[in-house]
């Protein structure tokens, strides 16, 4: 095998030429500070202007509602630090096992400062039971965060619903939807959370550069003081991110849809060709709903690591959700929140498809996985 396949769309997206066009253009051509009352700054602000505008579109949202950030970790962290400034008698949070690594460090770091953090439990399938959500809200509740999707499994979480719980009881409700958007239906104007964050490098745009969602009327303070972005993010703009972001955001207005529809195609095939070939293959989060292009799946306890490593020597980059760190490898979080044991945990593999993967592909890539798997679980069953 010659080419690369890219099997991590969850992790990072390739920029769109239009988008490298747009940046290199910015940097060559407009380089002047947004802030500046001359002719260049003139032209700067008129190009953050028109992204911002670009974003808020694919948001259902207005321009005034977006606040650019250097990406989802900063807008997790501004939203809801934002929140706990703006309420300073409120000092309980409520969020999820399964969050992404930025929001539960910093949730740790607010624990340790005394702050109070229910964290709320998941089915077998990666599921959230919205009685659970009610029930967890106090008057003491400065914010409810929750992811959208989930960057591991694909499962989703009632958004929606937890919108109009948070609501009820006057609690802020911020949402992490960098895997939602792009590929689900996400419109500030159907559903009314209160913030959201978004990062470029997950839609084709580039990376170091993201949003935060802040609806109209939410008074959320800045982490960063400035007169920028309507001095709620003080420093100078990246304006070739922005711009990049913007050209992202609305070359992926005009085809979600038909992209989305293609991977969960693709997501499909892959899935049944798999459990074809190897009948004990376990896919987790298969009855949760989930993101339309997002695997993640284990062959018996083979270490997801081996299977990865011989992936990659073959051209195929994929990942798995467990944690490196120096002391070896840790399971995934977010399988351990599901039940999983770690030996089932460190098996797991994720598959995460993208707009520019064919079906031929999946075919090289079922071949080369069973060229792979076969031999390991022979060696298992004859050490068994």
């Amino acid at each position: 095998m010659n080419a690369t396949i890219y099997l991590d769309h969850n992790a990072t997206t390739q920029p769109t030429a239009d988008v490298v066009a747009a940046m290199t253009d910015t940097l060559l051509h407009c380089w002047g500070n947004a802030s500046s009352a001359h002719s260049m700054g003139g032209e700067a602000k008129s190009r953050l202007v028109k992204a911002r505008a670009q974003v808020a579109a694919l948001l259902g949202a207005s321009p005034a509602e977006i606040v650019f950030t250097s990406g989802a970790t900063e807008s997790n962290h501004m939203a809801i630090l934002g929140a706990l400034t703006a309420q300073p008698g409120k000092t309980h949070i409520v969020s999820s096992t399964v969050e992404h690594p930025a929001t539960l460090k910093l949730l740790e770091q607010l624990e340790a400062l005394g702050f109070a953090i229910t964290y709320l439990a998941v089915d077998e399938q990666g599921r959230l039971d919205p009685a659970q959500i009610e029930a967890a809200l106090t008057p003491q509740t400065a914010v409810l965060s929750l992811m959208w999707a989930n960057n591991e499994t694909g499962a989703l979480f009632p958004i929606a619903a937890a919108a109009q719980i948070a609501k009820a009881k006057a609690v802020w409700f911020h949402t992490d939807a960098v895997q939602a958007v792009g590929k689900l239906e996400v419109d500030a104007r159907q559903i009314p959370f209160d913030l959201l964050s978004v990062s470029a490098h997950k839609l084709h745009g580039p990376p170091g550069i993201g949003a935060l969602f802040v609806r109209k009327g939410v008074m959320l303070p800045p982490l960063m003081f400035g007169h920028q972005e309507r001095r709620r993010r003080g420093g100078t703009e990246n304006l070739p991110g922005i711009v990049g972001f913007g050209e992202a955001a609305q070359q992926l207005g005009q085809t979600w849809r038909a992209d989305a529809a293609h991977m969960q195609a693709l997501r499909d095939t892959f899935e049944q060709r798999l459990m074809q070939r190897f009948p004990d293959v376990r896919i987790n989060a298969s009855a949760a709903e989930r993101l339309p292009n997002t695997s993640n799946f284990a062959f018996g306890h083979i270490d997801s690591e081996i299977i990865l490593d011989r992936l990659d020597k073959a051209g195929v980059c994929a990942s798995s959700g467990s944690a490196c760190t120096a002391g070896g490898t840790e399971p995934s979080h977010v399988l351990s929140a599901m039940g999983q044991p770690p030996e089932k945990a460190l098996s797991a593999l994720r598959f995460s498809f993208g707009s520019g993967n064919t079906a031929a592909e999946i075919h090289q890539v079922i071949e080369l996985l069973q060229g792979i798997v076969e031999p390991l679980l022979h060696e298992m069953a004859a050490t068994a």
